[in-house]
């Protein structure tokens, strides 16, 4: 019975490794056309046969990318890197606090505030858009970095996955730096925090794509200085036409900072999860 268990673990284990590999195969096949479509000439893309390896390259459409003026894809990535830490960072903030705040309140107020914030979470960000962009056209913030941040620095969703982790923090721990002599303030950032680092990261990584990737409310609010790298790649897209290679090589630049993030914080992401109790 033993070697049939055996033989049975290994068959289990095999079909689990080649499931495995034919989901990665398909999940970086996307990136393998970007990148293929990069550096290949328009012919090569419109091509009527598709052909794995394109006998035709071009690999200056990068560099003509960035010498291009008109595009100025260079100034587009840093209002992209602006916006989307500085984003990242209020929102982590803010939704920490909040999260915070709605945990420890035990009563009917901090249950109503959480279940309204939660609320929000079904109403499409479309909708809001109009009143929010009415707003930050009143306080004369159209094409600055303030139109692009603060509108939007709050998320419902962090402020309910911080939420969620702070109702499992082991209340101990707080009480104890109180009796120490700690007072709240400092209990919650020199306690609370740093042993929520998992959940804090994944947020972080969530937000930042999200703000990088970010296209309608960059569109409604910009108007030529703040233009991000996702308004800068639809002017390839054109009613006269779309320009493939410049389009496809825009956007392996684009994602390269998205990447970055996910690998670095992609174990966040997992013990963010965890913590926040979805599973």
């Amino acid at each position: 019975m033993s070697m049939v268990g055996g033989r049975r673990s290994k068959v289990v284990n095999v079909v689990r490794y080649v499931v495995l590999v034919v989901l990665a195969l398909f999940f970086l096949l996307p990136f393998y056309v970007i990148v293929r479509n990069a550096f290949s000439t328009n012919q090569s893309i419109i091509a009527a046969q598709w052909q794995w390896i394109p006998q035709e390259w071009d690999f200056s459409v990068i560099s003509r990318m960035f010498a291009d003026q008109n595009l100025d894809l260079a100034g587009a990535l840093v209002n992209s890197a602006v916006t989307a830490v500085l984003q990242t960072l209020a929102t982590v903030v803010i939704s920490l606090l909040a999260g915070y705040a709605l945990a420890r309140l035990k009563n009917w107020v901090g249950k109503l505030f959480m279940v309204l914030t939660v609320l929000t979470l079904m109403v499409p960000m479309a909708v809001v858009f109009l009143p929010m962009f009415v707003m930050t056209a009143n306080f004369g913030w159209i094409d600055t970095y303030r139109g692009l941040i603060i509108p939007i620095m709050f998320s419902a969703f962090a402020t309910f996955m911080f939420h969620t982790a702070f109702v499992n923090f082991p209340a101990e721990l707080e009480e104890a730096a109180l009796i120490d002599g700690a007072n709240p303030f400092t209990t919650f950032w020199k306690v609370v925090v740093p042993n929520c680092s998992g959940i804090i990261g994944a947020v972080g990584a969530i937000t930042f794509i999200g703000a990088w990737n970010a296209f309608l409310w960059p569109l409604l609010v910009t108007r030529g200085s703040t233009t991000t790298v996702q308004l800068a790649l639809s002017r390839f897209m054109t009613s006269q036409g779309v320009r493939y290679p410049e389009l496809f090589a825009g956007g392996l630049v684009a994602i390269v900072p998205v990447v970055v993030v996910f690998l670095v914080l992609q174990r966040y992401l997992v013990q963010g999860v965890e913590t926040s109790g979805i599973k």
